[in-house]
């Protein structure tokens, strides 16, 4: 383990993590409220630690795939450790596990919180908790590889650790080059939602917090009825955003690179649009069908319908209604399906990916066929092109590690003592970054409710969730321990 280069980079990402406080620093600033100042205690904090660790710069920066999981890993809990302080020194969020949770829940772009009256904030602390769903949804990791030079295969043994889905390619020939262009579309996107919000007369701070929220696809409102309150405008404009952040962001290359075609042909971003439509044609005939929400017209219902397909499949969390108690059960399936789907891999979303379950049904599909004809020769193929058993391989251990994360943090939870649809969706709503589950979890309600344990151990399946498992998952290992704590035996 090359445990210098590790500290290295993490001295870097506190300084980042600095430089970031201050925007909520002069967010209270401009609002002349007394709770800005611990922004800026806090910057100060990182920029002092992360000093420490940059002051002299190791000869070896090379990362192996052990260093690319260990960065990874303690760079989200270590943000995380440290953004969370400025809620406790405020008492916006006095207690620190409350804290923790909410700030993991923002890195993560889970937007699960603990909140039961989210209007109470400052606006230092409802800009900061909106911000970091900016900050962790495209990955600060990413971020930094776009400012400091790596040697070797080190950037993108990061960027497998960091971003989301089964394959991590360059868009260009160097990594380096590849963040900053994913960094580019981001903000262009993030700029774009803004000016469509703004054109519909959404006030600034409101604007800002919403294009933030919605670019990394995190859900944390700053309206206790999150968007319901808005504008039918406003809630398109934010319905369409969040299914734009919720497309691979190759597409967007391919697009800027005005390769149309390629752009256009793109199947998993196809297959994405054609669920979103079908879940929402299911939905909406669902609602006809058994009569719910007569009061509303036809657009509106579709509105509502579109909004929260697209919020649940980018597992952003903003809601326009309570779906939970207006919609049948046929639609609230719907949306637990989607929950677990996702987006596509390479965007801002959570849950398992689109890419992954169109493998896993060719793959099926493929053993059934085979089962019939032994001696046909036959291959899974995505994008024109075979998949590679080792892709196949990784997506089984990854829907094996992922089932087992799950049960077990289903498990873990249930001592707290409530029903099942309330532990079930609660991991299902954090593990797959989305926020709001169903029961006692649902849109309308928060995770305050939980002990402490629990919200320890969702807040561990938010982090699991948002960076693949493995980076987390390599905690736990014993051979990782080993490798930072050597064990002499005696001879």
């Amino acid at each position: 383990m090359n445990f210098k280069a590790v500290s290295y980079i993490l001295g870097w990402i506190l300084n980042i993590e600095g430089a970031l406080l201050l925007l909520p620093f002069l967010v209270g600033i401009i609002y002349g409220e007394p709770q800005a100042y611990s922004f800026l205690i806090m910057a100060a904090v990182c920029v002092a630690c992360g000093g420490i660790s940059i002051f002299k710069k190791p000869k070896n920066l090379t990362f192996y795939t052990r260093e690319g999981f260990a960065v990874t890993a303690l760079t989200w809990i270590v943000m995380s450790l440290f953004g969370c302080m400025p809620f406790v020194i405020n008492g916006d969020i006095p207690n620190f596990t409350d804290a923790f949770f909410e700030t993991v829940s923002g890195f993560t772009t889970t937007g699960a919180s603990i909140l039961n009256d989210v209007e109470a904030l400052s606006h230092a602390s409802l800009f900061w908790r909106s911000f970091t769903h900016w900050i962790g949804g495209m990955g600060v990791l990413v971020f930094l590889l776009a400012l400091i030079p790596m040697t070797g295969g080190s950037p993108m043994n990061i960027m497998k650790a960091e971003s989301p889905g089964p394959t991590v390619s360059k868009l260009l020939p160097k990594v380096r080059e590849t963040a900053v262009v994913l960094y580019a579309i981001y903000i262009t996107l993030t700029v774009a939602e803004f000016l469509f919000l703004i054109a519909g007369r959404m006030p600034v701070f409101d604007a800002v917090t919403t294009a933030v929220g919605t670019a990394g696809t995190g859900g944390f409102g700053i309206k206790g009825d999150s968007m319901a309150s808005y504008s039918p405008y406003i809630q398109w404009v934010v319905g369409v955003f969040m299914m734009l952040f919720g497309v691979n962001f190759a597409v967007y290359f391919l697009l800027y690179r005005r390769k149309f075609r390629a752009a256009a042909s793109h199947e998993e971003a196809r297959y994405y649009i054609i669920i979103i439509l079908l879940a929402v044609a299911l939905i909406t005939g669902s609602l006809y069908v058994t009569g719910s929400m007569p009061e509303m017209g036809f657009a509106d219902k579709v509105r509502h319908v579109f909004f929260q397909v697209a919020s649940i499949i980018t597992t952003t969390g903003f809601s326009t209604i309570d779906y939970e108690a207006l919609w049948p059960q046929f639609a609230v399936m719907i949306l637990l399906g989607l929950m677990f789907m996702g987006a596509c891999a390479g965007s801002t979303g959570g849950g398992i990916k689109v890419s992954r379950i169109v493998t896993l049904h060719r793959t099926v599909k493929k053993e059934i066929t085979l089962f019939f004809h032994p001696k046909r020769v036959m291959s899974v193929r995505s994008e024109g092109k075979t998949v590679p058993a080792e892709t196949i391989r990784s997506i089984n251990v990854f829907i094996c590690a992922y089932i087992f994360v799950y049960v077990a943090s289903v498990l873990l939870i249930s001592f707290d003592g409530y029903d099942f649809t309330t532990n079930f969706s609660a991991i299902a709503a954090t593990i797959n970054n989305i926020g709001p589950g169903l029961g006692r979890a649902g849109p309308s309600e928060s995770f305050s409710l939980f002990s402490g344990f629990s919200k320890y151990v969702m807040a561990f399946d938010m982090l699991a969730g948002r960076l693949e498992l493995y980076p987390m998952l390599v905690l736990l290992a014993p051979e990782f321990w080993k490798s930072v704590i050597p064990i002499r035996k005696n001879r």
